[in-house]
């Protein structure tokens, strides 16, 4: 996802995009085409991330859409103020890039794990999430932030993620995207899912994404939700405060029933890969 997340940024600068990189002395290996095409556009901030989203606010302001990249932990919590203050509270097109979501850098320690950014970022009212399953989910995500320059989170994984989708969908804020329908049984299941979830996709019911989704977008869901009667979320954070929750508040007044399935709270102490991980904490 990351390469094609630099591959669609290239070719918008280019294009004669106005937009800025950001990085936080993190993504050597991808990002040096950019840099090399483009020096004007790309700005090496350093190990200073508040800084770095106070420097994205000031260049939005003059006209630039700015994507701040950093591993998903780094670009979140610690410049949560100025993310809320500078970027989304002034409505400015700043696209905070997270790699590495969910326990993708789960062998580096939890200090590594992104699993509360969606609690985080999803209370930012002007807040488009952007959390692709796959590339060519990543794509279209990619595609649509930059025809629609806003206060955005996109939520790319490492690499080695699983591949749902044959082609690049057509995708909008708080639509969800079909996957694959699952015969074998009479009653109306779904299972929705948004970034790198693993969804396993061998029980009966028809699958689904939400990759653009938003604190604007709840009402929508249970007008997507109606030929339901259940609703399962997938998503690589913990169940508190994430996507499920999201869902839960979007259809509590909607006569349907939601599960969630996410990470249990014990992950945060527990180190490894992201399989045996996600083999660990998820339920």
């Amino acid at each position: 996802m990351r390469n094609v997340f630099m591959e669609e940024l290239t070719a918008a600068a280019a294009a004669g995009k106005p937009v800025m990189l950001i990085v936080g002395d993190l993504g050597w290996g991808v990002v040096e085409e950019f840099a090399d095409r483009f020096p004007n556009n790309f700005i090496n901030a350093g190990v200073a991330e508040q800084n770095m989203m106070g420097m994205a606010a000031g260049l939005a302001s003059e006209g630039y859409h700015v994507f701040c990249y950093s591993i998903a932990n780094f670009p979140t919590f610690r410049c949560a103020e100025q993310i809320r203050n500078d970027v989304d509270y002034h409505h400015l097109p700043v696209t905070v890039v997270a790699v590495g979501g969910g326990v993708a850098y789960g062998n580096l320690g939890y200090s590594h794990h992104a699993v509360q950014d969606y609690a985080l970022m999803r209370t930012m009212p002007n807040m488009l999430i952007a959390s692709p399953c796959d590339d060519l989910e990543a794509r279209a995500c990619v595609r649509y932030l930059l025809d629609n320059p806003q206060p955005s989170y996109l939520r790319l994984g490492r690499g080695g993620d699983k591949q749902y989708r044959q082609d690049i969908p057509d995708i909008s804020p708080g639509k969800w995207q079909f996957l694959r329908h699952v015969e074998g049984d009479t009653r109306a299941r779904s299972y929705v899912s948004t970034g790198t979830s693993n969804l396993p996709m061998n029980e009966p019911g028809t699958y689904f994404t939400l990759p653009l989704w938003g604190m604007k977008y709840k009402e929508m869901q249970i007008t997507e939700s109606r030929d339901f009667d259940q609703v399962t979320t997938f998503e690589d954070h913990l169940k508190d405060g994430g996507f499920g929750s999201w869902m839960l508040e979007s259809l509590h007044t909607w006569d349907v029933t939601v599960g969630v399935t996410g990470f249990d709270p014990r992950i945060c102490g527990m180190v490894g890969d992201r399989d045996y991980l996600h083999e660990q904490g998820m339920s």
